[in-house]
């Protein structure tokens, strides 16, 4: 009877440990294609943004055409950047929650046997941080040096630049001062910036508070 028991116990154990394999590789599959789909996604908007500049140098020939054309462009870009940031982040926050769903697993590896942890365990000064475990110290700018951070930078340049033009256009142009059209593009640029920490801040909190 009690030799049935560690049959079973045993039979259950490995079964365990089965499944614990199976699902680190998924974890892991999974973190490769947020990451790829990160770049993915910010290549797509650097590429529309750097074809924009290049379609815009050859309308900048002429003033007629100019106007309309960037009042059509850089609004897009602008959406196309809001969509690409929240994508993002979405994505940075799915690659932490498979790398603590990694963490336990390792974990659980370390504690099986005592010579076991220095290979499983995490590195020393992780103190149980999913994003010690990506060589990333937390901090109050640590969410300056994320892919969604780049974008969202470049993306509020977009935007302030839009709103300067606009500005001088319902102002009678730069002839009239420069001053005002500049002061609101770098105000909309660093609200913008703001938005996006503040977004992205809490979603990671979330993560980091489960």
């Amino acid at each position: 009877m009690n030799e049935n028991m560690v049959d079973k116990n045993t039979e259950r154990r490995a079964t365990f440990e089965a499944a614990l394999n199976t699902q680190y590789f998924i974890l892991q599959a999974s973190r490769g294609n947020t990451v790829a789909e990160s770049g993915s996604r910010a290549t797509l908007y650097v590429m529309a943004l750097s074809s924009t500049l290049v379609a815009t140098g050859f309308v900048s020939q002429s003033h007629a055409v100019l106007g309309p054309f960037l009042a059509v462009v850089l609004p897009t870009l602008v959406v196309l950047g809001l969509f690409t940031i929240v994508r993002l982040v979405d994505t940075g926050v799915e690659n932490l929650t498979c790398i603590r769903a990694m963490g336990r697993i390792r974990r659980y590896y370390a504690g099986l046997v005592p010579e076991a942890s220095p290979f499983f365990d995490d590195h020393p000064g992780a103190g149980g941080s999913v994003l010690a475990t990506t060589a990333v110290r937390r901090g109050r700018f640590v969410g300056l040096f994320t892919i969604a951070s780049m974008v969202a930078v470049v993306n509020a340049v977009v935007g302030g630049t839009g709103i300067t033009l606009l500005v001088a256009q319902l102002s009678r142009g730069f002839d009239q001062g420069l001053i005002l059209p500049i002061a609101v593009g770098v105000l909309v640029g660093l609200s913008l910036v703001a938005a996006f920490l503040l977004y992205q801040s809490r979603r990671y909190a979330a993560v980091a508070s489960t």
